[in-house]
């Protein structure tokens, strides 16, 4: 294969991605690319009345043929205005963490106190041991290039609206610590900045702070590595732990409803061995295999964990996991104990307690059933809480083995214990690459090496591997439904997911809602925020874009399956 030159050298196995995309010299100058209207100065933040800006679908990134129409562009969902008398929504008219408004000026100089003390802790090695020093990097060492905004899909699919430059929010952040926490004397005054830190000030940066799906694109793109990501996650940490402000989405219907009940589904240990019969019933009516799932047993070489809501939004996703791991003959087992059937962990995106806890429960579940490793399942949020992150509080006996499930299901595929047919997959597939699997993680040509061998169309969209773009539904984005952040989600954050994908099918007729072109999304949160996007731009409809995981491909090719596995979404 003659090397394309303008290739990165993740995507040099097989295809390169466009000179457009991995050309540096050829990204456009960020200042040249906004307009008048939308340029919004830093001490804007704190001093600027009323709505900071406004969104403008108009100027939204344009999208491919045949969404290429007014109807793609058509007007946010307003908040109604009780939201807007009851809810901080002055950074952009969008609320998702639903900010109450002070009742009075003592409440907002309270929460101002709270939220110095809680950066404090973030610049002390004793609160903040596990991110202080890739904290610090970024403190200090960004030498404003902006390569990272031209990465950054929210910036780029909103027409480049200024407040979504992952500098933005980095620089004000790192003003408001240079002036407050790490003060340097005189001429901080002239290095820190013009920054006022009021009420105004911290709420807008509190919102602005999930306008970041956390995807660390901004950092595979840096000179240096340094991760603006890292900073959103920070500032959720402060408002969390501090203040006691997060989404009800991640915590108090998630991290707190997981380690009361056992999942931040809400299913308790009786429902999950319940919903576990029936899913046993449905796949022996799908596939004619009749098999009891291990559940609970002892001794079993893998703790296989899911995140929960496959079972009740996407049961096929672990059906097909019980139907390829009895086909092959692996020992393993599921856990109905409390957290041993959930692998979500919503503290990686907001608090460093609650995934401590998490983690721990995880792994005492592992320890009792005295498997060999844990498997987790088409998840990459808790690919990276469980098998990276953890690594900061795992030690001795606690460090058990951990494992993707994309090198568990090559493994198997490659020994020949499946007898496959490819042709039953043949119609259009592409792959998504999740962010906390390949970015952080490298877990790259697995789940490609599977794709291979089993869809004789299957095509890669552009950029991909390290340099894929988000889903949109990043960071816990794909689970918030209040008000109109979702209209916010799929029209912008996933905007630019669904314009790969349209692109990676334009040799097919994309007019055709009877001709599935499915999307391999190997990470139940990704297929949350592509769901989420074909439901805004009603394209299962429209073109026939269906979404899936991995292994529901594998089982559809298995010759031992009589009938059919996957099911199409019907138009």
């Amino acid at each position: 294969m003659t090397r394309d030159p303008t290739a990165t050298r993740d995507q040099t196995r097989e295809e390169p991605v466009t000179q457009e995309e991995t050309k540096v010299g050829a990204r456009l100058s960020a200042a040249s690319q906004v307009p008048p209207c939308m340029l919004t100065t830093l001490r804007d933040i704190g001093r600027a009345p009323g709505q900071l800006v406004h969104l403008d679908p108009e100027r939204f990134m344009p999208l491919p043929y045949p969404y290429n129409t007014p109807e793609s562009h058509r007007p946010l969902k307003p908040l109604t205005e009780s939201a807007q008398q009851n809810l901080e929504c002055d950074l952009d008219g969008t609320s998702a963490i639903q900010i109450p408004r002070p009742k009075s000026r003592q409440e907002e100089e309270e929460l101002i106190a709270k939220f110095l003390s809680g950066l404090r802790k973030l610049f002390s090695i004793d609160s903040n041991w596990t991110f202080l020093g890739p904290l610090l990097l970024r403190m200090d060492c960004c030498a404003k290039c902006q390569n990272c905004s031209e990465a950054c899909p929210v910036y780029v699919a909103s027409g480049r609206q200024e407040i979504y430059r992952p500098t933005y929010r980095s620089e004000v952040f790192r003003r408001i610590v240079k002036k407050y926490v790490m003060p340097g004397g005189f001429m901080s005054g002239f290095t820190a900045g013009d920054i006022d830190l009021n009420w105004r000030t911290i709420a807008r940066l509190g919102e602005l702070a999930y306008r970041c799906t956390l995807c660390r694109r901004c950092a595979k793109f840096c000179p240096i590595g340094i991760g603006n990501a890292m900073v959103s996650r920070e500032i959720r940490k402060v408002f969390s732990q501090e203040m006691g402000i997060a989404p009800a989405e991640l915590h108090r219907l998630g991290s707190m409803q997981h380690l009361k009940v056992g999942s931040s589904t809400g299913m308790t240990p009786a429902a999950f061995t319940d919903t576990m019969e029936f899913m046993e019933e449905d796949t022996e009516e799908r596939t004619g295999m009749s098999f009891k799932w291990p559940i609970d047993k002892a001794g079993a070489d893998i703790l296989l964990i899911h995140n929960a809501g496959e079972f009740l939004s996407w049961p096929e996703n672990a059906e097909a996991f019980a139907v390829i791991l009895e086909a092959a003959g692996v020992s393993y087992t599921l856990s109905s104990d409390l957290l041993g059937y959930d692998a979500v962990n919503y503290g990686l995106w907001y608090d460093d307690v609650q995934l401590a806890r998490v983690v721990l429960k995880h792994i005492e579940v592992a320890k009792k059933l005295g498997v060999k490793k844990i498997v987790v399942g088409e998840c990459g949020h808790a690919h990276k809480a469980l098998m990276v992150i953890a690594d900061r509080i795992l030690t001795g006996e606690m460090n058990i083995p951990r494992e993707s499930c994309f090198v568990t299901l090559q493994n198997i595929i490659d020994s020949g214990r499946l007898k496959l047919d490819p042709d039953r997959n043949n119609f259009p597939v592409t792959l998504h690459d999740p962010c906390n699997v390949v970015r952080l993680m490298g877990i790259i040509e697995p789940q490609r090496r599977v794709l291979r061998k089993i869809a004789p169309q299957f095509r890669e969209m552009y950029p991909n591997r390290t340099e894929n773009y988000c889903c949109g539904g990043g960071s816990g984005f794909a689970i918030f439904q209040g008000l109109n952040f979702p209209d916010w989600r799929s029209a912008i954050s996933g905007r630019m997911k669904f314009k790969q994908i349209l692109e990676a099918f334009q040799d097919t007729n994309l007019e055709d809602p009877a001709s599935p072109k499915y999307v391999c999304a190997p990470c139940s949160n990704c297929k949350g925020g592509i769901r989420g996007t074909f439901d805004y731009f009603d394209a299962t409809n429209r073109s026939g874009l269906q979404y899936g995981g991995l292994v529901e491909l594998i089982v559809n090719a298995m010759v031992d399956v009589p009938k059919p596995f996957m099911e199409w979404q019907q138009a």
